[in-house]
């Protein structure tokens, strides 16, 4: 995959120059179509643009500020039930407004955009090849039905505008005042888009190479990826609205589920054997190499997993998320860090670890005393590979140093068993007899018995008031250049690729619509293919392989792409679309893990417990459809505002 760098295009739009007397002259200093269209300097500069405005939620977008936010100090990760953020507390509603790129006109900036490039490139045709122009085109068409796709899947039917509106001074605004179209029919304006994109684009974008860029294959895959939502929209929605013409604004009749499910699968297939898992040097029993195989993914920029990427260079396009997001001890300048922590809830997903009965992580051993271990890892002995490569386990090793995670230290006698610190679901704080907790920015270091000195938290452990630390237990392990110097972690100044899409995606996309479409489905769509498909990413992750085609079921499979896209900012849309995301989060306080060490016995244990925080989430069900900014609403009483605001 080659490198991409976008281009930027400078057009100075100016009302009058009092020096010009011949007003039939454009003015020198405005760009001109010409000088777009009949270049391909132009016509890719006009390209890079539109794609730098891309609604992608990567590496500078969260739930709260928005997308393409330059500094996301604190961020608020779109990870629920995956992490815990020193700033998310109570509630994860997405700010549609966002504090930098204001959603709703930024999408019909881009609109419009998409549509002056259809409208204008054919009047220039003949100065490029057939297939160039159907190739720009095609780009255009995409970018467009990514923009309807945003649009949609926050908040219902929008107003459709597929051609350039033109005003003037003083003339009649209705033409303006588009009303919303149904739902359905813009996720059916969103496949449209895509089919032509995929009708017209190439099997490989030679501009600049595949990964950035848009070729037939993307497209098929971001309608998979659109039309399963589409098609969850009309199997699982329950909230609807109507217009005085009968026109649904929000909803689709569940009798399309079929149909989008059947063309979700239909896009996914189109990919077989263009892509493929990662498997560079991965090994089959040897888990080390699964973990770093997982882990080399993300960075290899000729992974023939790679469907669509944004590329960050320096240091005119750049992130910040090692920042955010290392381990406290590996802090950087800007003094961020573990902004984002694992929960208990999430590492449990996997298995791999010690379970009793009910399911829930061993902590305690038959007496009910603490189950003790030499080293904190040796609780993640069998832990699966690709949940390490995801999560920093206590102890586990990152950059060179082990990453020291703790709550405190024990200090009373482990004679007959360590009893539990709280009564089983105590939300209490920690006692402080017998424990040495840290509570402040600073830590007094401890003598153990052997006269050597320890910190309580360790370097990584709660300790900081800030809570720039490992809050839940875990760090993220995701995402982390484990080459990047700490001095280098600061803000806008790392340069990750994000894969925004991956073949792995594009698999679960198929397997999702089979199962939802059940034997019935055509084109081959069952549940036998559903599980091989299931078992291929569970192989490559390190994963215990399903027994057999009874095991897959809806919510199998559900796990599956929570487990393996997690902090891929794709949970969030996922919970939205099966409408569960009320019924998992209301009224949860998500799981923490904590170690503690032993002074007296020199080993460590484990406290599975609620986050100490007591924070109590909640999800509004009216947030499936979020608020239409109130200065569109202002702006054209044609628009319809969305139930309960």
């Amino acid at each position: 995959m080659k490198k991409y760098k976008y281009l930027i295009l400078l057009v100075f739009l100016m009302a009058g120059i009092s020096a010009c007397r011949k007003l039939n002259i454009p003015p020198k200093n405005i760009i001109q179509d010409p000088d777009v269209f009949t270049s391909n300097g132009g016509i890719q500069a006009y390209m890079a643009r539109l794609y730098s405005e891309l609604p992608i939620e990567d590496f500078r977008y969260s739930p709260q500020r928005g997308l393409n936010f330059f500094w996301i100090i604190s961020p608020t990760p779109a990870t629920t039930g995956e992490a815990l953020s020193r700033d998310q507390t109570g509630s994860m509603q997405e700010n549609l407004g966002g504090w930098n790129w204001g959603f709703w006109g930024g999408s019909y900036t881009i609109i419009h955009d998409c549509d002056y490039f259809i409208q204008t490139l054919p009047k220039y045709a003949s100065t490029y090849s057939t297939a160039q122009v159907n190739a720009w085109l095609g780009e255009a068409y995409f970018i467009r039905g990514m923009t309807y796709f945003a649009l949609v899947k926050r908040v219902g039917g929008v107003p459709i505008v597929n051609t350039v509106l033109n005003y003037t001074p003083g003339s009649d605004v209705t033409d303006l005042k588009v009303p919303r179209s149904s739902e359905q029919a813009v996720w059916d304006q969103v496949g449209s888009d895509f089919d032509f994109a995929i009708a017209n684009l190439p099997a490989v974008n030679t501009d600049y190479g595949d990964g950035s860029r848009a070729n037939k294959y993307v497209a098929a895959a971001f309608k998979s990826r659109a039309m399963l939502y589409a098609g969850s929209i009309a199997k699982y929605n329950t909230a609807t609205l109507f217009d005085a013409n009968k026109n649904q604004l929000c909803g689709i009749p569940a009798s399309a589920a079929a149909s989008y499910f059947q063309k979700a699968y239909d896009a996914a297939k189109m990919l077989d054997g263009v892509y493929s898992l990662y498997l560079s040097a991965w090994s089959a029993t040897d888990k080390t190499a699964q973990y770093q195989n997982f882990i080399n993914l993300f960075f290899d920029a000729a992974s023939k997993e790679n469907i669509f990427v944004r590329e960050y260079n320096y240091p005119n396009s750049v992130h910040g998320y090692d920042a955010y997001n290392v381990p406290r001890q590996l802090i950087g300048p800007n003094g961020y860090s573990s902004e984002v922590n694992p929960t208990l809830n999430f590492v449990e997903m996997f298995g791999g670890l010690p379970k009793n009965a009910d399911g829930t992580l061993k902590t305690l051993d038959a007496s009910g005393h603490y189950i003790m271990y030499n080293n904190t890892m040796d609780l993640f002995a069998n832990a699966e590979p690709r949940l390490r490569a995801t999560v920093i386990f206590p102890g586990d090793a990152f950059k060179g140093q082990n990453i020291e995670i703790r709550r405190g230290i024990y200090t009373a006698s482990s004679a007959g068993g360590i009893s539990p610190l709280l009564p089983a679901g105590s939300r209490s704080q920690y006692p402080l007899t017998n424990l040495v907790i840290s509570s402040t920015s600073t830590q007094t270091a401890y003598k153990l018995p052997n006269g050597t000195l320890m910190n309580p938290a360790g370097l990584s452990g709660i300790f900081t008031g800030d809570q720039t630390c490992a809050i839940s237990g875990f760090s993220v392990r995701k995402w982390l250049d484990p080459n990047l110097p700490t001095s280098q972690a600061k803000e806008n100044n790392e340069t990750q690729t994000w894969i925004e899409m991956r073949y792995a995606e594009v698999l679960l996309n198929r397997a999702e619509a089979e199962l939802e479409l059940g034997s019935a489905g055509t084109n081959g769509a069952n549940a036998a293919d559903a599980f091989t498909v299931i078992n291929q990413i569970r192989s490559r992750a390190g994963a215990t392989l399903l027994a057999g085609t009874g095991s897959l079921t809806i919510d199998t499979l559900r796990m599956e792409r929570r487990k393996e896209l997690a902090f891929e900012n794709k949970t969030y849309w996922d919970l939205k679309r099966w409408r569960i995301f009320d019924k998992e989060q209301n009224g949860t306080i998500y799981k923490i893990l904590m170690p503690f060490y032993s002074s007296d016995a020199g080993k460590f244990f484990f406290d599975a417990r609620t986050d100490e925080r007591n924070d109590i989430y909640t999800y509004d069900p009216r947030w499936y459809y979020e608020q239409i900014p109130q200065g569109a609403i202002q702006k054209s009483t044609n628009l319809i505002q969305n139930p309960g605001y």
